[in-house]
């Protein structure tokens, strides 16, 4: 039976262990967003020895390239984009910190592992639903990486910002939750 969760980030060992793959969790305070170049560049300072943009320590980050703000909005269409392309970064990401990713799509076994091992999360967004999430987007300010245009770097501070916990740090893995349910069993 799943269960809904209003969790403030920065994310907590605490937060994620209390989290089921099924769950619904409405996400506030700070995320960040970054997409495949931003991750290639964070995981190439983490390898330098260089300091992030961010601090990773309770993290959530956002798999989003977001569409250019209406006036008077901080952010336009922001839906989540295909997780695996990150799969190669995440691990490491969460192995210095990262408590929590937020996409759509299946995540690759390592990554899997990576969040059992250190206690994160991958959460998934409603594709096709950019312009009602951004609705949960109260302020959106790009902080790396502007060069890279929507794939830049932002720090979003969010209210009630809905996902599912699609992978949890105890292996459970919704997709495969769910076709099993619908399975013949012979």
């Amino acid at each position: 039976m799943s269960q809904v969760h209003y969790l403030t980030t920065p994310l907590t060992d605490e937060d994620v262990c209390n989290l089921r793959a099924g769950d619904i969790v409405y996400l506030n305070g700070i995320i960040f967003t970054a997409r495949d170049a931003a991750h290639k560049r964070l995981v190439d300072l983490i390898d330098n020895g260089e300091e992030l943009p961010f601090q990773l320590d309770g993290a959530v980050i956002y798999f989003v390239g977001p569409t250019p703000p209406k006036p008077g909005e901080p952010i336009g269409s922001a839906g989540p984009t295909t997780s695996y392309r990150m799969d190669s970064y995440s691990p490491i990401l969460i192995k210095h910190g990262l408590k929590g990713m937020i996409g759509k799509g299946k995540r690759n076994q390592e990554v899997k592992d990576a969040c059992k091992e250190y206690k994160a999360v991958y959460f998934g967004a409603t594709g096709g639903a950019g312009a009602l999430i951004a609705k949960s987007i109260k302020e959106a300010e790009v902080i790396a990486y502007e060069e890279l245009g929507p794939e830049a770097i932002r720090m979003l501070r969010v209210e009630n910002f809905p996902v599912t916990v699609i992978n949890d740090c105890y292996g459970n893995d919704l997709y495969e939750m769910g076709r099993a349910q619908y399975e013949v069993k012979e």
